[in-house]
């Protein structure tokens, strides 16, 4: 079933945009260097969490001057829903992070279910240390884990529904040039 693509343009010309994209620019060049300060000597693995990641993750990769693997994983509690539910991996990370330190890269740290289960997952796995960078930390108090918190954030943002630069509305407008809030949600 297709969406109506007349309500998810609708979405977007009401929505209200929370950061334009050269704020999202900038907060993204300072997780760079704030990753590239604890991590350029530890020959991270950098895991991009599809589909969210992908915009956060390519961007963030340009800036950090350091060799390291890249590759993703792919979890997911939303399928295009705008409510999460059970946790569904799509794929599971394929390069070697054992005795590795490794940098989850996510969009955004709502509740954290999935977060924390990546987290969980790489450390039962073996890496020596997870770090998770998530370009939206979204502000209230409601987190998987109590104290959950990013090693890494972009932007802290107010408990709404938002999307842009990879965060979607019913898998449309990740592509967004700035982080919008749907208009009454």
């Amino acid at each position: 079933m297709s969406a109506d693509l007349d309500h998810i343009r609708n979405v977007m010309a009401e929505a209200d945009c929370l950061f334009d994209e050269s704020q999202v620019e900038a907060a993204i060049g300072k997780v760079a260097e704030a990753i590239t300060a604890d991590l350029a000597d530890r020959n991270p693995v950098m895991f991009c969490v599809m589909n969210g990641g992908l915009i956060f993750a390519g961007k963030l990769a340009t800036k950090l001057n350091f060799p390291l693997e890249m590759s993703y994983l792919h979890a997911t509690r939303y399928r295009n829903q705008t409510t999460g539910g059970e946790l569904f991996w799509k794929a599971k990370p394929e390069i070697s992070f054992i005795d590795r330190d490794v940098l989850i890269v996510d969009d955004i740290l709502d509740e954290g279910h999935t977060l924390n289960a990546i987290i969980e997952f790489c450390k039962h796995a073996g890496a020596k240390a997870v770090h998770t960078a998530v370009l939206i930390d979204k502000d209230h108090d409601r987190k998987a884990v109590p104290g959950l918190k990013a090693t890494y954030s972009g932007l802290s943002c107010i408990d709404r529904y938002i999307f842009g630069y990879g965060m979607d509305y019913k898998g449309y407008w990740r592509n967004a040039p700035g982080i919008y809030a749907v208009k009454g949600l």
